[in-house]
C-alpha cells in the first residue's frame, strides 16, 4: 500500500512522512543498523537479524504490492531518520490484526516522527 507524504513542524525542525520506495533500501539498511545499537527498546541487538540493502528492496516490493501491507519512512533535509512498517496478516480470521514496529534516530527522539506513522496506520484500520 502507497499513502500521499505529509509534512510536519515542530520545534523547528521539518519532517516528511512518506512511503518507502526502492531507492530507499540502503538508506534503511543503514539506518536499522544505527537504530539497533542506539536502544534497548527494540527486539534485536545491534547487526541481529541484519537486512541488507537487497533485503529492504524485497520488504518495499512486497509491502507497495499488498493491500494490507504499509512501509513508511520519515526524512528531514533530504535523509531518512526513521521508518515504520505495518504488515497485515493474510488470512481471513486474522485480518483484524496487523505487526507494527517503528524506529527512529536517536538525534531526532521528541519530535513526535514515531507518533505521526502509528496514527496514520490508526486511522486506516
Amino acid at each position: 500500500m502507497r499513502i500521499n507524504q505529509k509534512e510536519f513542524y515542530i520545534h523547528n525542525l521539518r519532517y516528511i512522512i512518506r512511503s518507502a520506495i526502492e531507492k530507499d533500501a540502503k538508506n534503511l539498511s543503514e539506518v536499522r543498523l544505527q537504530v539497533d545499537g542506539e536502544t534497548e527498546n527494540l527486539d534485536r541487538e545491534q547487526g541481529e537479524a541484519y537486512i541488507d540493502e537487497s533485503g529492504f528492496k524485497q520488504l518495499i516490493k512486497e509491502d507497495t504490492e499488498s493491500i494490507s501491507n504499509l512501509f513508511l519512512v520519515a526524512e528531514v533535509n533530504e535523509r531518512i531518520v526513521g521508518f515504520s512498517r505495518c504488515v497485515g496478516y493474510k488470512l481471513k480470521r486474522m485480518s483484524h490484526k496487523v505487526e507494527f514496529g517503528v524506529c527512529v534516530l536517536k538525534e531526532y527522539w521528541g519530535y513526535g516522527i514515531g507518533k505521526k506513522p502509528f496514527k496514520r496506520v490508526y486511522s486506516l484500520g
